[in-house]
């Protein structure tokens, strides 16, 4: 019977639940900010290296 009670009112493993998914919360979100800055970051790059060689075109 103390079994059922210590374990019942032992709260480690919803710490460690917890903080899996805040974990993971935060790796997820890690990846779409750096998806998106990736391919904003591809299209200014683009954008940059088309006006260059529209100047080094042009006289």
């Amino acid at each position: 019977m103390n079994f059922i009670k210590n374990f019942r009112n032992d709260e480690d493993g919803a710490v460690t639940v917890d903080w899996v998914v805040l974990t993971a919360a935060i790796v997820g979100l890690a990846i779409v900010a750096f998806s998106t800055i990736g391919e904003n970051t591809e299209l200014l790059t683009g954008q940059i290296a088309g006006d260059i060689s529209g100047e080094m075109r042009a006289p």
